[in-house]
């Protein structure tokens, strides 16, 4: 009889052996299925393009790309009215090429979206107005025209 005792109580230990990491397991999957938690804020992001760079673009030929091109150009983030300057965003060179991007986090609500006009700078996109909600992005685009003809 102790001999079955002793099985028994093994098989009895082994399961749970085998039981606890299947639960950790099961705990992981529940964590990583959750939604990420969000510290309230939401992200305003976009593409930016920015030319003419010259005078006379001609098909096919890339016009040579100024270095630190966006370096001076800034996405402005202003409350809903436009009065008051939230935000003041860089926006970050691709590939040394007249294409860039940025990306901003901002708690909820709505702003107004414009760049900072450097020179004759203007476009079409903005002054925008987009609305942030709490963990999700928001995207817009804006191309810069330079007014160089």
């Amino acid at each position: 009889m102790k001999t079955r005792k002793r099985t028994y109580i093994n098989i009895r230990r082994n399961r749970w052996i085998l039981a606890v990491p299947g639960i950790i397991m099961a705990g992981m999957l529940l964590i990583m299925s959750c939604p990420p938690v969000y510290s309230g804020k939401g992200i305003l992001e976009g593409g930016v393009t920015i030319g003419p760079l010259s005078p006379v673009e001609r098909p096919g030929f890339e016009t040579p790309v100024p270095a630190g091109i966006f370096d001076s150009r800034k996405i402005n983030i202003y409350d809903e009215k436009g009065k008051k300057l939230v935000a003041e965003v860089d926006i970050q060179q691709i590939d040394k090429k007249a294409e860039g991007a940025f990306s901003v986090q901002l708690s909820p609500g709505k702003y107004l979206v414009d760049i900072n006009h450097l020179g004759i700078d203007s476009s079409g996109d903005v002054p925008e107005t987009v609305e942030i909600y709490s963990g999700k992005k928001t995207l817009l685009n804006i191309d810069i025209d330079t007014g160089i003809r």
